[in-house]
């Protein structure tokens, strides 16, 4: 699996050089069988929707889990490195977006369906 990495040249995201870089799945090396894996987590779930229902990224302390930190580094490693979100740098601040478009192109319909259940879900248990 992939790790964090500090990388001393330009990283594929055009970050500059000498820059803090995470590493990502190509989009053909993302597999649905890791997808399932890492949406059927309650917390990584909570966090897909939170980065599916925001006009952009965020940042890792905008999502609130009732979990410790170093869960939450985990829950949000997992996510990443199975091809679910992209995070990246802003200064000191760690971003994080849904992988959207490369979901949708490789799984149709998946997150949304994923999305829709879990809505459901929640409105049924009263955790809306």
């Amino acid at each position: 699996m992939p790790t964090d990495t500090t990388s001393t040249n330009a990283t594929s995201t055009g970050a500059p050089s000498g820059s803090r870089s995470l590493e990502h799945p190509a989009r053909e090396d993302i597999r649905l069988a890791d997808v399932l894996h890492a949406l059927a987590d309650p917390m990584r779930l909570r966090i897909v929707r939170a980065l599916a229902a925001a006009d952009g990224e965020l940042n890792c302390a905008d999502i609130e889990l009732p979990v410790s930190k170093s869960t939450c580094t985990h829950h949000f490693r997992v996510l990443r490195e199975y091809g679910v979100i992209q995070q990246i740098y802003r200064g000191t601040a760690k971003m994080n977006g849904l992988r959207r478009a490369d979901l949708d192109a490789l799984f149709p319909g998946l997150i949304d369906g994923v999305l829709r259940a879990a809505d459901l879900q929640a409105r049924r248990l009263g955790d809306v």
